[in-house]
């Protein structure tokens, strides 16, 4: 095989592993459980845990694969039409687990944290129904300014991630650059402005 195909498909590679790696709900997993660790004792560590990877993380991820899987798409839902349901089936999750962590006194972080991906979906549900913003680059960038909040300047190296995320959408054709730039500036000033308002 010619090297610059080698190259290329190298680089497809690259493309795809981030890609597949950063689904929101996947992204979601390691967040929670890192500033849950963070802030909380051990035992209320485990159960705000359990909580907010269930309901933030595992339960979307699964809702969105049987979709996926039913419909015969591919996992990260390239066509915007067909993201309508999935997101309409993952916002009950998200709400379910705020009003879960909010009820056993978690961490206001974590409770509010979790209100945004139940807002900030219901905000790209609405844009779906007219543009396809890309949901990798908001699901990056969200969580890249809780990190901040939480951790101040460590937490901008989970923000370095944002630029090889939209990259790796783009070389994909999954999204066009407005779309990725759009997704990413988005997720951030959403979040800043919850942030804000309840975290004050």
């Amino acid at each position: 095989m010619p090297e610059h195909l080698n190259s290329t498909s190298s680089i497809e590679s690259i493309a795809k592993a981030v890609s597949a790696v950063t689904h929101t709900p996947l992204v979601a997993v390691p967040v929670f459980l890192i500033i849950s660790y963070y802030l909380l004792p051990i035992n209320e560590f485990l159960i705000t845990g359990i909580v907010s990877v269930f309901f933030g993380g595992f339960l979307p991820f699964i809702l969105c694969y049987v979709w996926a899987r039913k419909k015969n798409l591919e996992i990260d839902i390239p066509t915007r039409e067909d993201r309508i349901y999935p997101l309409l089936m993952v916002i009950p999750s998200y709400l379910i687990g705020m009003i879960l962590l909010y009820f056993i006194g978690s961490s206001a972080v974590i409770t509010v944290l979790m209100f945004c991906y139940f807002s900030i979906t219901i905000v790209v549900l609405l844009i779906s129904l007219h543009w396809k913003i890309s949901l990798h680059s908001m699901g990056i960038a969200g969580p890249s300014v809780f990190l901040i909040y939480v951790f101040g300047i460590l937490g901008l190296i989970f923000s370095l991630t944002i630029p090889l995320v939209m990259w790796s959408r783009v070389y994909l054709r999954k999204h066009t650059v407005p779309q990725v730039i759009m997704g990413a500036l988005l997720g951030i000033l959403l979040t800043v402005i919850q942030i804000k308002i309840l975290l004050k």
